[in-house]
């Protein structure tokens, strides 16, 4: 997989927030859940502040590495976290280096076989911060940027 390393400024993101690990079986039924909730309880439009109008998926707070517990957030950029809807949270993604990657095709699928492929890689992973970013919401056509924390 290609990837460009770059070096991020640190974001300020609001939103939803559950605790999982990738050995749960209903991991994904809860991420699911967490993303619907986002959406169709109108979180997404009630943040105040947002950057712009892109989703974020967030993975923090590694318990070790991929196969730890870590929190997953499902959330957005703001400018400013002053005014945040009621049971939401925030949450920084630290300054620092992070390979990127562009996956495209079938949102679900296409991240899926990301995260895939990414734990079989050899990168250099800080476990630090982890994030997707939607810049469209075209479920079979979706272009996403994965950033990946590196040491």
């Amino acid at each position: 997989m290609n990837y460009e390393v770059v070096n991020l400024k640190e974001k300020k993101v609001v939103g939803l927030n559950i605790r999982t690990n990738n050995n749960d079986p209903n991991m994904s039924n809860d991420i699911g859940k967490l993303w619907n909730e986002f959406f169709n309880q109108g979180i997404f439009s009630e943040i105040k502040n947002k950057v712009n109008e892109r989703a974020i998926g967030l993975y923090s707070n590694y318990e070790s590495d991929f196969t730890g517990d870590y929190d997953m957030t499902v959330a957005c950029e703001v400018s400013d976290e002053k005014e945040i809807p009621k049971g939401t949270i925030v949450k920084k993604i630290p300054a620092g280096k992070y390979a990127k990657f562009i996956v495209k095709g079938h949102m679900q699928k296409a991240v899926y076989e990301f995260w895939q492929e990414l734990w079989t890689m050899n990168l250099d992973r800080a476990y630090t911060c982890d994030f997707e970013e939607y810049i469209n919401s075209d479920i079979d056509n979706a272009e996403i940027n994965i950033y990946i924390a590196l040491n």
